[in-house]
């Protein structure tokens, strides 16, 4: 028995559209924990803790074929922020005592809002300015039992010095940066990341679609990275 033209082009389309499925399974980032307590991080390890929780996605257009945004995030959590502050502290040959108070100055901030450095490009850079009134995008904070947060602030850093250059090497001469701060509790109290949900992101909307950021969550029982 011979298939028709259209239905090859069916069952290979089928077979095209598993194939990537599976590629994207294989090289979808690991899981993580927003749960604090000690690292025991060298300076060294920046790079690898970095990848964890930076996520990149690009929006595209498929009927004019072009790529409305391309934006890369890190969720500067607890995890992160202690592998910064080894980092910087090797760096900049910190003393002892200037390292654990940067190190508890950091660590405190993650208990009052959820920050992320971000950097993107879009089809037109001129309009891809998240602070502007009038921007095409609208960002949430997102999590896997519905909730969505608005930021309390949205700071454009237009000349990245070299720590934003080094620490974020996604963050190129192409791409727009920012940073962004969500509150860490809604007005009624509660938390805007639920300690139940599997994952949290972050969401990019407007007229030309939406993409998310997506960062997969342990279990609370696996409580590292």
């Amino acid at each position: 028995m011979t298939l028709q033209g259209g239905a090859r082009s069916c069952l290979l389309g089928v077979a095209v559209l598993a194939l990537l499925a599976m590629v994207a399974s294989a090289c979808s980032p690991p899981a993580v924990s927003l749960q604090e307590g000690p690292r025991e991080y060298v300076a060294t390890d920046y790079d690898s803790v970095l990848k964890r929780w930076t996520r990149e996605e690009s929006l595209i257009l498929v009927d004019e074929l072009e790529r409305a945004l391309t934006v890369a995030a890190t969720f500067e959590t607890w995890d992160f922020r202690w592998a910064y502050v080894i980092r910087y502290a090797t760096d900049y040959r910190l003393t002892i005592p200037q390292r654990q108070r940067l190190l508890g100055e950091r660590l405190n901030e993650t208990r009052k809002d959820h920050q992320f450095f971000i950097a993107l490009y879009g089809a037109n850079q001129k309009q891809n300015d998240l602070t502007r009134t009038d921007s095409p995008w609208i960002v949430r904070l997102i999590d896997a039992t519905g909730n969505e947060t608005a930021p309390i602030q949205v700071e454009a850093i237009k000349k990245p010095n070299a720590l934003e250059r080094r620490y974020y090497p996604y963050n190129s001469v192409w791409r727009k940066a920012f940073r962004i701060r969500f509150p860490a509790q809604g007005q009624d109290g509660r938390p805007t990341l639920s300690p139940n949900a599997s994952w949290v992101g972050l969401r990019f909307a407007g007229a030309w679609g939406n993409t998310d950021l997506i960062w997969q969550l342990k279990p609370p029982s696996d409580n590292r990275g």
